[in-house]
């Protein structure tokens, strides 16, 4: 349950400028955001259920897309961590298709490690070889990637299961399979990507 307007004490409003604030308030701020976390998972779903309204001249609407992708990525025996973020790697989409995987990438990044960030970071270049030529584009941009520790794993993420899966027919697991799962994995930051713990108020 997340803190609503009613649970907080005037000590919410009680500085107006950061530069006027006290180590008291930010404990406060700092207490409030973490019995917050679970609106994390809340509104990561909220955006993904969003995808049922966009197909952009696609066979599938983006959500069955992203629901397939994850669903092939769980098949495929993929850790927690690679299924959450397959199944969010388009979740910017809600925002703006040309930076998507930028948009994904950063909502997921405090929740998984590197090689699945720099993934969802960097898919949209790996799918390049299985279009890009239709629009005139060079189809080897992954390739800047080669030496990269990550390289294998979103070659595998593009290759075996983002770009196959715009299948009406195949038997794709609903959101409500995957919910346990965002919550789980969104539920706090992974430690090496918390550093100093902040509250995100900026």
């Amino acid at each position: 349950m997340t803190v609503t307007e009613s649970a907080t004490t005037t000590a919410d409003a009680s500085f107006r400028r950061m530069d006027e604030s006290n180590a008291e308030q930010w404990a406060h701020i700092g207490r409030c955001t973490a019995m917050n976390q679970p609106r994390v998972a809340d509104r990561i779903l909220m955006l993904l259920e969003s995808l049922a309204g966009i197909r952009d001249g696609f066979l599938t609407d983006q959500l069955t897309h992203s629901l397939q992708t994850a669903t092939m990525a769980e098949r495929a025996g993929a850790d927690e961590e690679m299924v959450f973020a397959s199944l969010c790697h388009d979740v910017g989409k809600a925002v703006s298709v040309p930076n998507h995987g930028a948009i994904s990438a950063e909502i997921i990044k405090p929740y998984v490690r590197d090689d699945v960030y720099q993934t969802i970071l960097n898919h949209q270049d790996f799918q390049g070889r299985h279009y890009y030529h239709h629009f005139g584009a060079p189809r080897d941009l992954r390739e800047q990637f080669r030496d990269e520790s990550w390289f294998a794993l979103c070659e595998e993420f593009t290759d075996d299961w983002d770009q196959q899966a715009f299948d009406p027919d195949y038997d794709t697991l609903p959101l409500s399979h995957f919910e346990p799962l965002v919550r789980k994995i969104t539920a706090s930051v992974r430690s090496e990507t918390s550093g100093t713990q902040r509250t995100g108020a900026s």
